[in-house]
Order: C-alpha cells, then structure tokens, then sequence
C-alpha cells in the first residue's frame, strides 16, 4: 500500500478548486468549524492485512502529532509521535515494530491480528499550543479456516438413530449456513438447527438422509465451504429374486441367462452354487455390476441350484435357490450299459461263478462217485456172503447188478444273464440236480 503524502504549507491550488471557490463565493455563508475525524482503511480488516488510520481535516499551522492506543492520552499508551516542525518522528512504549506514521498524521499498522482490536486516538497539537483529538475504532477479523463437518454418527441405523452434524471450528462473528444436496434446507420437523446454526440434527434417519451435507461459515472478511459430507445409513435389505431365461436346457446349448432382481441400491451382489460360493468357469460371465451370471454353452456340470446375494454394511440376503437343469445326449463311450470297471467286474464275477461250479461239480462228482463204488462193493460182498451162504458160484444165474446214474445240471441261460449284471462279482448260484437212477 502506497503510503499517503505528507501536508505542506503551500500548495497550488488546482483550477477545479478556484472554479468551484468563486461559485461558493456567490452562495458564501459564514463557515462552520471542521471537525477531526479518522477512517478505517479498509473498514472490514482481514487479520494478516494492513490497515491505514487516516486523518481528516487537519488544520494549518500544527506542531505535531501523537498516537495512542485506546482512548485515552497517556504517556505509556504512546504509539508514536510526529514534530513537524523539525520532520522527526518518535516511537511510544505501545509501538510494537509495525506501526509507520507519515507526516501527514496517517498511522499504518502492518500484518494485523485480533490483538490489535481496539480504539486509537490521535492528538494532534497547533503552533498556539491548542490540542484537538479524535478517536477511530479498529475490529480486526480472522480470516476462516475451511470449515469441517464432523457427525456422531456417520453409519446410523434407519428409521431408528439420530444423528447430529457439527461444522467447525467454532470462531467469534461468524454466521452458518446449511445445504443438503446442494439446496437449502428444507422445511423438516426431522430437521432441527442450534442457536447459532453451528450443528445441524437430523432426528429418525432414513435412506434419503444420507446428503451430501455441505456447511458455509462467513465471516465479514472471508467466507469458506466445507467438503461434501455423506451419510452412510444402513437398513435391512429386501430379500432378492432369481430369474433365468431357461431352467431346462440341453448339453453344449445355450446361452443361459440367470439374473438377480432387487430393488435396493447401494449394494453388492454375490452368486452362490450349491450352497458355495460360485467359482467361474469356463464359459461363466458376470455383468459389471454382478447382477448378471451367463453360461455358454452349458455343461451337465452347471446343473445345480443357483442363488444370489445383496448386501450393504448394515446386512445381507439370500435369493430363493433355483435349479438349472441340464439334459445331454448319450456319447460312444456313455452309450452301453456298463462302465468299463463294471465290464472288468463282471466279467471277473463270472470267471469265479464259473470256477465256483466247477468245483462244486467236481465235489458232486467225486462224492457221487464214491458212493456208487462203495454201494457196488456193498453189493457185491453181500452177493458173496449169499452165494457162499447158499453153496451157489459165482456163476449163478441171479447175479445182481446195480448202475447208479448220477447227473448235474445248471441253467446255462440263467448264470449269463446274471454275468452281465452289474454286480461286480456272483452273489447267488443256482444249481439243478439230478436224480440218482438205480437199475
């Protein structure tokens, strides 16, 4: 800030002055006595500004000046004072490093703080020794920081928390005022302002509440915003809907498209396959927002039950499962009836059925066998006895002879059709005999 010229004693009058001093002259009255006075520049100050205290109507023929803090003229109160006479300025005790007075009595305070808040008063003295003084009035502001809105609550439970938001820091002369998304507050019985519109309640919160929430703190030198303030208001979501384009469909065909319905927003949605949670495979895409699962082409692998979840920070929902169905056609190697490991079963059933059999033939043989030879020696020693007995020979005509015939017979038809079951090994074996003929 440029600094204000000094008075001098003679100074050229301009033009516009001599031409406005003959048209007063024509209308002159008798003059009236001119008062001190002194002028805030600026009026508003700002801390960390400078200001200028200017006097005036100062009047000719002076012996010097002197500011004083406050409103009274003390010695200990002293700024500075100024001679004119001999152009010497002097500092008071109260002079603390940025004041500058100029010879025409205007005092500059530099970098002002609140501190120098107050009155100042100008003595000013005339060659005859006469004194006059008049006193100016300071008010220093602080320039606001950005104002900071703080909450109680930032994450409240709908329908059932009250929260209260703060914009701060609190400073002296300073007015609030509140939007909520980017307009005035509106007319709310919810809504409630303090005293000094510093904090802003919000009674029974619900999902519309969540803002944002912007605070201006204005003082007369500065005004400053705050950021964007965001609720996060947390309620129980609604339990989602699962819809697919098809719940019937055919192997290496598709697409299949499985969507998730809900209405809230603000919230994630994660899938689920059989109770785990889904992992994507080939031929698997979700949409950006998740709500969207595709699979293309389907696989008798993707048959199961599908369901989907929403959630948000205060809670979670399940979908009602829903079953994908999943029909494919018979390949080669599908196409009989029998896995290979059950072909290798059976086959190794029959092999032992088969040996089983044997050995039971050849048990029955071998019996059967040693009955018939122990049956005709019976006979036989009995033929004897009688013949001996009777005095007959051996040549007689009444020779008895025994055949035994034995036979064993099993349903051929029957053990193959068991051998091609799926029983890895026989578990039942039916065995026909036959009878014994005697002649």
């Amino acid at each position: 800030m440029e600094p204000p010229s000094g008075p001098s004693r003679r100074r050229c009058v301009p033009w516009k002055r001599l031409l406005l001093a003959a048209s007063l002259f024509t209308f002159w009255t008798p003059p009236t006595t001119a008062r001190l006075t002194i002028e805030t520049v600026p009026p508003l100050a700002a801390e960390g500004s400078d200001v200028l205290l200017l006097a005036h109507t100062v009047t000719e023929n002076l012996l010097g000046y002197a500011w004083h803090t406050g409103e009274r003229v003390e010695n200990s109160r002293l700024i500075a004072s100024y001679r004119v006479d001999i152009n010497v300025t002097t500092k008071g005790p109260a002079h603390s490093g940025r004041e500058t007075l100029y010879p025409n009595g205007t005092l500059l305070i530099q970098h002002v703080t609140q501190k120098d808040t107050g009155s100042y008063t100008l003595l000013i003295t005339r060659d005859d020794l006469q004194t006059e003084r008049q006193t100016g009035h300071l008010h220093v502001h602080p320039v606001l920081p950005t104002p900071v809105i703080t909450s109680n609550n930032s994450s409240p439970w709908e329908h059932k928390d009250t929260v209260v938001l703060t914009c701060g820091p609190e400073t002296q002369n300073t007015s609030y005022i509140w939007w909520i998304n980017y307009q005035s507050l509106p007319n709310s019985t919810r809504l409630e302002l303090s005293e000094d519109k510093r904090t802003l309640t919000v009674f029974n919160v619900t999902r519309n509440d969540t803002g944002p929430y912007v605070c201006e703190a204005r003082n007369p030198v500065s005004v400053r915003r705050s950021d964007p303030f965001t609720l996060n208001v947390l309620y129980p979501v609604a339990r989602p809907s699962l819809q697919a384009s098809n719940t019937t469909v055919t192997e290496h065909e598709g697409p299949v498209v499985l969507t998730c319905l809900t209405n809230e927003t603000g919230v994630s949605i994660r899938w689920f396959f059989e109770g785990q949670s889904l992992l994507l495979t080939r031929g698997m895409t979700l949409s950006l927002d998740n709500s969207t699962l595709t699979i293309d082409p389907v696989s008798r692998k993707d048959a199961g039950d599908y369901q989907c979840e929403v959630s948000n920070r205060g809670s979670s929902s399940k979908s009602d499962p829903l079953r994908l169905h999943v029909k494919y056609k018979p390949t080669p190697e599908s196409s009989s009836d029998l896995s290979a490991s059950a072909i290798v079963g059976i086959v190794i059933g029959a092999v032992a059925g088969v040996g089983l059999i044997a050995a039971l033939v050849y048990f029955l043989y071998i019996r059967e066998t040693r009955r018939a030879t122990e049956q005709r020696d019976l006979t036989e020693h009995k033929s004897s006895d009688h013949n001996h007995s009777q005095g007959h020979s051996d040549s007689s005509p009444e020779k008895v002879n025994e055949i035994e015939y034995s036979s064993l017979n099993f349903n051929a038809q029957e053990l193959k059709k068991k051998a091609t079951s799926a029983s890895p090994s026989p578990t039942h074996t039916e065995t026909i005999y036959s009878e014994v003929k005697k002649q």
